[in-house]
């Protein structure tokens, strides 16, 4: 897990301080509630006061690290505070055997015979029955093999271009046709490609047909030419740099116990989030910045910022220890932290190892 080194100030506290700190982070994390000085009086292991509890609850909202949602209510973590709290204090312990063995059986299970992006599904599924937030897990364009390419015409300016991978995997997509394509040219560029993409990944596939360059020219007019540079640029995702997609699972488990019309609303936000790609490529580059699992709390995250939500993810790798995609739990930030990170880290690794 990546830390980021605390004001100086916050790690000087005292013990009273840390002690009424981890409690008042401890209340939010379980109750999701403020907790006031007298509550705070009956749980502490030294006798205080209220009036001190209260002194000292003061010096930490000077440090930023609470907060009075109400005028004398008890008092919330803030961002900051959560921060401090996971970097300085948060132990984290390791998954039970049971859950080792749940985990083990149903991405294992998942992944044998069956597609890359099932298990990857069942593994963000699995994620959210665990953690009762959210499971997610973002694919890339993984390479496999080819075995056959089709161009379906819908219209004279649109095709539907079919890619079949020998592991089973069908991908569609809509492309543009040159003004004046015929149903023959289409069959004919099929027929070129399928004669040189099978067997090979489609990075391979490009640079045999860049070799055939002079073959092409003679055996195929202009237009289907065209088609068979199309065909294979519109998977190769040079354009757009984005990964395939993002599988969520478990999206109602973040709308239990919300009742705020506040809550309600992060929450609209979050969904929105969710489901548009356009940060996919960030979410992956904030998962490779660190070497295991990384945790955002609240605005830190910056693919989910408006809707406050945290974010635990880590990386997963291909057999050349690239790393291709990412994994991970969203939710409130009163997520139970100790408990989810050992289990998304010990997935990662899981589906890495599958992978491999």
């Amino acid at each position: 897990m990546t830390h980021q080194p605390g004001d100086q100030s916050l790690l000087n506290l005292d013990q009273r301080s840390r002690d009424i700190f981890r409690l008042i982070v401890d209340s939010y994390l379980k109750e999701g509630e403020p907790i006031g000085s007298r509550s705070l009086s009956r749980m502490l292991p030294q006798s205080l006061s209220p009036a001190t509890i209260r002194n000292v609850m003061s010096d930490l909202e000077q440090l930023g690290l609470i907060h009075a949602p109400h005028i004398s209510a008890g008092r919330l973590p803030t961002q900051q505070g959560l921060r401090f709290f996971v970097d300085a204090f948060l132990e984290i312990g390791d998954i039970s055997d049971d859950e080792r063995r749940v985990i083990e059986a149903q991405v294992e299970a998942s992944g044998r015979n069956q597609t890359i992006e099932h298990m990857l599904t069942e593994a963000s599924q699995m994620l959210s029955g665990m953690s009762r937030g959210a499971g997610l897990v973002m694919t890339t364009k993984h390479e496999v093999p080819l075995k056959h390419i089709e161009f379906i015409q819908l219209e004279p300016s649109r095709a539907l271009a079919i890619l079949v991978s020998q592991n089973g995997d069908v991908e569609n997509r809509v492309i543009e046709l040159p003004a004046g394509v015929t149903a023959s040219q289409l069959g004919e560029a099929s027929n070129f490609l399928n004669a040189h993409i099978r067997g090979r990944t489609l990075s391979e596939a490009r640079e045999e047909v860049a070799l055939l360059a002079a073959e092409i020219k003679t055996a195929l007019d202009t237009l289907s030419q065209d088609l068979v540079a199309r065909g294979l640029a519109i998977w190769a995702g040079s354009e757009s740099g984005l990964p395939s997609r993002l599988i969520v699972r478990g999206r109602a488990n973040l709308l239990e116990n919300v009742t705020a019309q506040e809550d309600l609303e992060r929450l609209k936000l979050l969904f929105e989030d969710l489901e548009t790609n356009e940060g996919l490529v960030r979410l992956l580059n904030l998962a490779e910045e660190g070497s295991g699992v990384r945790i955002f709390i609240g605005s830190e995250n910056k693919l989910f910022s408006l809707s406050g939500s945290s974010l635990v993810v880590a990386p997963y790798r291909d057999k050349d220890a690239r790393v291709i995609g990412a994994l991970g739990v969203i939710g409130p930030t009163r997520l139970n932290y100790a408990r989810i990170v050992p289990m998304v880290d010990y997935t990662a690794q899981l589906v890495s190892r599958i992978l491999k």
